[in-house]
């Protein structure tokens, strides 16, 4: 059994002749971009790219195929090399079950399989070219046409105010919209961790995956997973998210909760924090505010809930968020150490110092003991390292 990483939430922001696939990508996020920056400079093993369902994507895919620069593995994913790809889709859910939309990830294991989806989804929303878009038929629905198309399905971000599950979508409970035999695993998403989503009872039998949801190149692993596999295929990636035959997600690697946008309940207007029993904005005096993800998983946690084990989760800070590291010395770090993943698990504290000033080379330890000290996001802002 090897160890691999993977991201499994990549958004495509463009077609390679231009065309817009998710609105807020950016326009340097192509299938071709992101295949050569996630193994050459983030170091991943295994990702999964969203909105493959668009024809202009599986077109650039069967070209690559056609060329040689991809295969297709037996035992399904796309191979660049010594990395995996898995294509996928990302949809909205807002059916008459719903209290608010819902984004899913739906996965495939091969380019035709992807092809037939899109074939199907085509007859179903308003747009084929566009990711993220709503889909006008039942979340179970969906999850049936998934499932005969051997695909995986699992929410997205899951707690997050807008267009998730538990942040807008249900009341209480996932049943209200899904058949739960049919997910495969939950996205936590930016703002929580495994301790707080552990508190609810009917999450207990489902693997937690932590991913990026990437709307540029840089922000690729942000948040990710180890994998302990056989080999990088969609097979082996099912059986890890069944925990069978010893495959099983080994290590969740995700942002403290207090870096994440939607950690604490914010002022809708200004941003700052806003407390609830107040009813109004102490810097502003706007009465609206966006619920944070710490306050909406404390509305949903369960009396009584049987612990069981589940791999660590690492609060990884990105090389990204270190005050002081830059472009130009982050370029430097890559030159002499190949990717972010060795910068960040691997490189010795001794070479780090060779190479950077010192400060930062303390930051990088402290990011990866997860010593830094943090101030809380909300509202749609990020958290950020605080000089304490």
């Amino acid at each position: 059994m090897k160890t691999y990483y993977a991201d499994m939430h990549i958004h495509i922001g463009r077609t390679y002749t231009g065309k817009p696939v998710k609105i807020t990508g950016a326009k340097s996020l192509t299938f071709s971009n992101i295949i050569q920056h996630a193994r050459n400079e983030k170091g991943l093993d295994m990702i999964g790219i969203i909105d493959c369902h668009s024809p202009e994507v599986i077109e650039e895919i069967s070209q690559l195929l056609h060329l040689g620069e991809i295969v297709e593995h037996d035992d399904g994913g796309l191979l660049y090399g010594d990395m995996s790809i898995i294509p996928g889709s990302e949809l909205e859910i807002y059916d008459q079950n719903c209290q608010g939309p819902i984004h899913v990830l739906c996965f495939f294991p091969t380019i035709r399989a992807m092809s037939d989806f899109s074939i199907w989804l085509s007859q179903h929303l308003k747009n084929i070219q566009l990711s993220s878009q709503r889909i006008y038929v039942s979340g179970r629905l969906l999850q049936k046409k998934v499932k005969e198309l051997g695909g995986l399905f699992i929410p997205a971000h899951v707690f997050t105010p807008f267009k998730s599950m538990y942040g807008k979508g249900v009341n209480r409970s996932l049943t209200e919209v899904f058949d739960p035999e049919r997910i495969d695993a939950i996205e936590l998403g930016l703002s929580s961790n495994t301790k707080m989503a552990e508190q609810i009872a009917e999450l207990k039998d489902f693997t937690f995956l932590t991913n990026s949801d990437a709307h540029s190149l840089k922000k690729i692993a942000r948040e990710y997973q180890t994998l302990s596999l056989n080999a990088p295929t969609f097979k082996e990636f099912a059986m890890a998210l069944k925990q069978n035959g010893g495959r099983k997600v080994s290590a969740n690697y995700g942002l403290d909760p207090l870096l994440g946008k939607y950690h604490g309940t914010a002022c809708a207007k200004c941003l700052t924090p806003f407390r609830v029993d107040e009813g109004i904005c102490q810097q502003c005096g706007s009465e609206k505010y966006i619920k944070g993800v710490a306050d909406r998983v404390a509305e949903l946690v369960s009396s009584h809930v049987e612990r069981i084990e589940r791999p660590p989760y690492i609060h990884q800070v990105p090389l990204e968020f270190l005050p002081g590291l830059g472009p130009k010395m982050l370029e430097k770090l890559l030159d002499h150490f190949g990717t972010e993943m060795a910068i960040l698990h691997r490189v010795p504290y001794e070479q780090l110092k060779k190479v950077v000033p010192l400060t930062i080379a303390d930051l990088i330890m402290a990011a990866r003991k997860g010593e830094l000290h943090l101030q809380a996001g909300g509202g749609g802002k990020y958290g950020k390292i605080s000089g304490d």
